[in-house]
């Protein structure tokens, strides 16, 4: 089976001037949140689609959902975690109590404030997933990457050509992300917030699925106006 885990724990706190999380600020017509739902409601090849947030936004979301995607049968909303590990954890444990989870079993991994992703996007963190059990959605750097360790001067300045800027989705067989998340030490646990740093610390491949650059994460009161504008070029 295909899992979506859209991740919407975070608090929102770099957005400013509102107590609200940004995955539930109004982009156009609907919250941020609904878009990227969205996305992966039409995609028929995703048999769930798990909404992870803070747990006193759990019956808000679930109104936002009922109000915005009537009749959906295959999107439920359960607790996030403390970290985005922890959250991704419970999207697990969710699908072993409920579906049970053998070989082929996959989890797309997404920010919810990552509404502008494509259905392109989302089938080549599928096939990609079920290939190599791992895969990051990136796009090439374009500015000039600039290392400073003291944050007053510069360390190196490496290649561009050798880095790109990370997204979401993150996907990956799902026995094997829960198997090394497991493997993983009291320290590390507490180092690593990001699963596909999982796999590389454990010397595992990563496969790169390529982004867009319209898929711009929502963290910041410009991001959202450039979202606004993005959501109008769209629309036209």
């Amino acid at each position: 089976m295909i899992f979506a885990a859209i991740l919407a724990g975070g608090i929102g706190s770099r957005m400013g001037g509102t107590d609200t999380p940004k995955q539930f600020l109004e982009l156009g017509s609907k919250p941020v949140i609904i878009h990227t739902i969205e996305k992966f409601v039409i995609n028929d090849n995703i048999d769930e689609i798990i909404v992870l947030t803070p747990k006193n936004f759990i019956n808000h979301t679930n109104h936002l959902i009922d109000k915005y995607i009537p009749n959906h049968k295959n999107i439920v909303v359960i607790e996030g975690g403390k970290t985005r590990n922890d959250t991704i954890m419970n999207s697990i444990s969710y699908i072993e109590e409920n579906h049970g989870i053998d070989e082929e079993s996959i989890i797309i991994t997404h920010d919810s404030v990552r509404p502008f992703l494509t259905h392109r996007i989302i089938e080549d963190n599928i096939e990609a997933a079920k290939k190599y059990g791992a895969c990051d959605t990136v796009i090439p750097a374009t500015d000039t990457i600039v290392e400073s360790i003291n944050a007053e001067t510069i360390e190196s300045i490496p290649v561009r050509d050798y880095y790109y800027q990370g997204q979401t989705p993150q996907s990956f067989n799902i026995k094997k992300l829960f198997n090394l998340i497991n493997s993983l030490t009291e320290e590390e646990s507490n180092i690593l917030t990001d699963a596909c740093k999982i796999f590389v610390l454990k010397d595992e491949d990563v496969h790169l699925v390529e982004g867009e650059v319209t898929n711009i994460k929502i963290t910041y009161p410009y991001d959202l106006k450039l979202a606004n504008t993005i959501l109008e070029d769209i629309h036209d």
